[in-house]
């Protein structure tokens, strides 16, 4: 039999009937509680976040782009033919899930209420609207497979149809900066939002078709190919394997070097992760040895009585090491439940919003990553195991009859 585990639980027990020993105790699980419920929140926030984020741009980018190798450094594309080793060959690559060609080309909205400066993403047959879709927040999204002609349907972000005053249906002059300068008239099939001010303020969306007859450009010929990866973390991994496809005219670049600012942001999210994490654990931890302590001056006569009978000093300090560790499992069990409370509450019915111009989406998303968890409770654990010997210490230099003669 484990004496001193067996102790601890008699003492458990007997400490139910002490006002005080109780109270203690209840702020000590409580304590751990709340640690580990903040915890969850800021974690599930955390990758709520970068999953919110990341989704958004990957539905209107490519994680990997291959372009023309050009020194031009304007708004308008080098063509490229479509049919290279990148395009033919990329989709069996390990972890591509899609490859599509675009091609981008610059101009003017303009209407009688205003004008605004835009990029034109040429999408053809290929082009995954499933994935653009979840973006769309009136009207329709167009099909550019059927009509043989180039399509004069286009998708605007909400900002410009607030700025130009337009909506699904209404009709839009676009002029096209190249010499000579062209206009086409072109009508708003749908409305996207993204919430990425740098993207919803320039990037419409038409057909690919329309790009190459402004550019004299044949149906094979293309500005830009876009690769896919459900797998963010291996985007660099995915650019390699794309050079060794690319002609010696073509480049490979990924989204994480073409919106350097947007990820240094994430980054530092993790950094300040990483700072409160530590904070609260720090505190969770001295609340812990500090109500350990009372625990044991409570038991000072205990202490003195099992030393005069000969229990070693080892022995003893397990006793309350095991009392400390049963408030620490009791806190982390009622702190994983009210953080996965929490959590669902805010994922389920959005209770808490955000500004989308700062934080690039309207409510605090919250997503739950099961190997964080169990990270998060396994570090705790042994965190708290750690700290509660030291308070321990103090039992190897109480003397027996000191013990008893300050119980009295």
């Amino acid at each position: 039999m484990n004496l001193p585990f067996f102790l601890a639980r008699r003492l458990r027990q007997r400490t139910d009937r002490r006002a005080f020993t109780a109270t203690v105790t209840r702020i000590g699980v409580a304590s751990i509680a709340l640690g580990i419920a903040v915890m969850w929140v800021a974690f599930a926030v955390l990758f709520g976040f970068k999953e919110s984020i990341r989704s958004k741009l990957f539905s209107l980018t490519g994680q990997v782009q291959v372009t023309a190798l050009t020194l031009n450094e304007s708004l308008e594309e080098t063509a490229m033919p479509l049919h290279t080793p990148a395009y033919e060959r990329a989709a069996t690559l390990p972890g591509v899930s899609h490859v599509q060609a675009v091609a981008h080309k610059s101009g003017l909205l303009k209407t009688p209420q205003g004008l605004q400066g835009v990029v034109l993403k040429g999408v053809g047959a290929d082009f995954d609207w499933g994935r653009f879709g979840q973006n769309l927040v009136a009207g329709r999204l167009p099909d550019f497979r059927q009509d043989t002609a180039d399509s004069k349907q286009i998708v605007i972000s909400r900002y410009m149809a607030r700025v130009l005053a337009l909506a699904p249906g209404d009709a839009v002059t676009m002029y096209f900066l190249q010499e000579p300068p062209r206009a086409r008239r072109l009508r708003v099939a749908g409305i996207y939002e993204t919430g990425l001010e740098e993207l919803d303020k320039q990037l419409l969306v038409g057909d690919l078709r329309l790009v190459q007859r402004l550019n004299n450009w044949g149906p094979d010929t293309v500005g830009t190919l876009e690769i896919f990866t459900p797998d963010f973390e291996k985007i660099e991994t995915l650019k390699a394997r794309t050079d060794a496809l690319l002609t010696p005219f073509q480049r490979a670049v990924s989204v994480s070097d073409r919106f350097r600012p947007l990820f240094d942001w994430l980054s530092l999210l993790d950094t300040n992760l990483v700072i409160f994490l530590t904070l609260v654990l720090f505190v969770a931890s001295f609340n812990m040895v500090s109500i350990l302590l009372v625990l044991m001056l409570e038991r000072t006569a205990m202490i003195g009585l099992m030393k005069a009978l000969g229990s070693p000093n080892g022995q003893i300090r397990r006793i309350f090491w095991w009392q400390g560790l049963h408030m620490a499992g009791l806190g982390m069990l009622l702190g994983n439940a009210l953080g996965a409370l929490l959590c669902g509450v805010q994922h389920r019915f959005r209770l808490v919003p955000l500004d989308p111009e700062n934080y690039y989406i309207a409510y605090v998303p919250v997503a739950f990553q099961p190997w964080a968890i169990v990270l998060l409770n396994a570090g705790t654990l042994m965190l708290v195991a750690a700290v509660l010997y030291l308070p321990t210490l103090l039992i190897t230099r109480l003397r027996p009859v000191e013990a008893i003669r300050f119980a009295r």
